[in-house]
């Protein structure tokens, strides 16, 4: 068979994903239970427990989805209409979601060039009265400069919630997990992500007050200590207790997974250094490689050889800022530049994961350098 006919493994495959046993046993489990309701079931419950030793906060909260969990932290931060939270335009579309149903406007800062992650200098440029909150997406699983946003945050009196969604047991410069300086850390467990259970998120917080205010969001607003009643604003965001289960085996897969990646990466890294016209990011310790990002010089091109030869990857990861998007309406082109320059011309994503050999990564490494002497 041709090397361009043999499809690398994908999240979409079981080679792909780290399903097993562990799994099948947790879906009997719960079928077995006849409890699929994690109002009444123990799974969600216990997956909070190992989601908050995994990460050594003091609170987890299990929800729907990654959306639901950023949805939850940008409800306990008190967002609401005339409010602001500043993040960045590259990301997914779950970021600013949350942020438009609480009636709060999005403020977008732009990027660092290197890796896209937010600028701190533009954040901190972005505050006015109105500021809540900072979402700070760690992209791709390489970390934001987290360190200089607790900082401006605590400065300004605002809520830092981290969006490690792409991020799992990532780490930053000083080796520190992600999602343990922010005041509300958000994870994913959607198909795509480290670990998945289809759909699936986990919200983690030091602070009692967030965590109940998230539980309480997460549940219609039902504390469920005293009759029916529904204390604040809520919807229902519960994980269903075979969502859990599954999220359970799962977690305790994720470093493996995490680790995998980093030496694929590795591997990938010294093959291609000193490559014309293409480069991994600079900071690379600690990164989780969610995806590979390749800064180039003209990403559509390299796309389409690379298509050429076998090799799957995404020019910009976005077609377009997310204040570009019918959606997010009422901002300017122009408004991240540095953004739109890595959406539109520097920016190469490959998809990444666990399940490539030795081989695989040479077959890549290969296409890059053909594709990079020309």
């Amino acid at each position: 068979m041709p090397e361009r006919e043999m499809p690398l493994p994908t999240d979409l495959d079981p080679r792909g994903r780290t399903f097993g046993e562990e799994e099948r046993a947790a879906v009997l489990r719960v079928l077995d239970s006849a409890v699929l309701c994690s109002s009444f079931g123990s799974e969600a419950r216990s997956l909070e427990a190992e989601m908050s030793h995994l990460y050594s906060r003091r609170e987890a909260v299990a929800c729907s989805s990654g959306t639901a969990s950023l949805h939850l932290a940008v409800a306990a931060a008190g967002a609401g209409p005339g409010d602001e939270i500043i993040t960045t335009p590259i990301s997914d579309f779950g970021t600013v979601a949350p942020v438009m149903a609480q009636g709060a406007r999005v403020v977008f800062a732009d990027v660092r060039a290197e890796d896209g992650n937010l600028d701190p200098a533009a954040v901190e440029a972005a505050i006015t009265p109105r500021t809540k909150a900072v979402i700070a997406v760690h992209l791709f699983g390489a970390a934001a400069d987290i360190v200089a946003l607790r900082a401006i945050c605590d400065r300004h009196g605002l809520v830092l919630i981290e969006d490690c969604a792409q991020a799992w047991l990532g780490e930053d410069e000083e080796g520190r997990l992600l999602g343990t300086l922010g005041d509300i850390a958000c994870f994913s467990l959607q198909q795509f992500k480290h670990i998945t259970a289809g759909d699936g998120g986990l919200a983690v917080t030091d602070d009692p007050e967030l965590a109940r205010g998230m539980r309480l969001f997460m549940d219609k607003g039902w504390d469920r200590t005293e009759g029916r009643i529904h204390r604040t604003m809520g919807l229902n965001y519960r994980m269903p207790e075979l969502v859990a289960a599954v999220a359970r085996a799962q977690l305790g897969k994720v470093a493996d997974v995490v680790s995998r990646r980093r030496r694929r990466a590795g591997q990938l890294a010294a093959a291609i250094d000193g490559l014309r016209d293409c480069r991994l990011p600079e900071r690379r310790e600690g990164h989780a490689w969610w995806v590979v990002p390749l800064l180039v010089d003209d990403n559509a091109r390299w796309s389409k050889r690379l298509l050429d030869l076998g090799i799957p990857s995404v020019p910009g990861y976005l077609e377009r800022p997310l204040y570009a998007n019918p959606a997010v309406p009422g901002y300017p082109p122009g408004l991240c530049l540095r953004a739109e320059e890595l959406i539109d011309r520097t920016l190469l994503v490959l998809p990444w994961n666990e399940a490539y050999t030795e081989d695989d990564v040479d077959r890549i490494a290969r296409a890059l350098c053909e594709v990079g002497a020309r």
